[in-house]
């Protein structure tokens, strides 16, 4: 229902993302995020573009294994990851770059890295923004852990927002799983 999404911390919330002005893209490093079945294919049906634009040992890795792992989180396979980064990382997120050039962002990213770092509470599966020391945040990033100076999360992250509020009226969060205490 239209009047059931809010995120429960976002009056307090402050996050900024600095990828490219003092961060190189931590949050991609070790970055396995769950690839949900409609995400695989559409990645599957464009990798032909996505290929040149990964670095050479992912695109080796990519072409001889694929870009999913057989480990699992919340019962879907993970990017895989080469040299400590996902495949997909090469100066930023090339499933990123792609969707902006078509318009949209999000389009080729998993849902869990097109949200970040908006996610879902495991209790009750309210949404919230990943913020450290809220909701036993365990994955210890400068960005989860803004100063006054960050601004407010309803600022900088409209975008993820938006999509959170599109995935709750599709009646899609339900693909979002909230995550277990073992995800960062």
């Amino acid at each position: 229902m239209a009047g059931d999404f809010r995120i429960l911390n976002l009056p307090e919330a402050r996050f900024e993302c600095t990828f490219g002005r003092g961060c190189d893209g931590v949050c991609c490093r070790e970055g396995r995020p769950p690839v949900y079945p409609e995400e695989r294919e559409l990645i599957a049906a464009n990798l032909t573009s996505l290929l040149p634009d990964l670095r050479s040992e992912a695109r080796a890795l990519v072409e001889r294994e694929g870009f999913v792992s057989k480990r699992r989180k919340e019962g879907h396979p993970m990017l895989r990851v080469v040299r400590g980064w996902c495949v997909f990382f090469h100066q930023g997120c090339v499933l990123h770059r792609h969707g902006e050039r078509e318009g949209d962002p999000f389009k080729y990213k998993p849902a869990a890295c097109a949200l970040f770092p908006i996610t879902r509470d495991p209790s009750d599966g309210a949404w919230y923004v990943r913020q450290k020391g809220y909701r036993k945040e365990a994955w210890d990033l400068p960005c989860l852990e803004p100063g006054e100076l960050a601004p407010p999360a309803s600022a900088s992250l409209q975008a993820e927002i938006a999509l959170a509020e599109r995935f709750t009226r599709q009646g899609s969060a339900a693909l979002i799983a909230p995550p277990t205490a073992s995800d960062p």
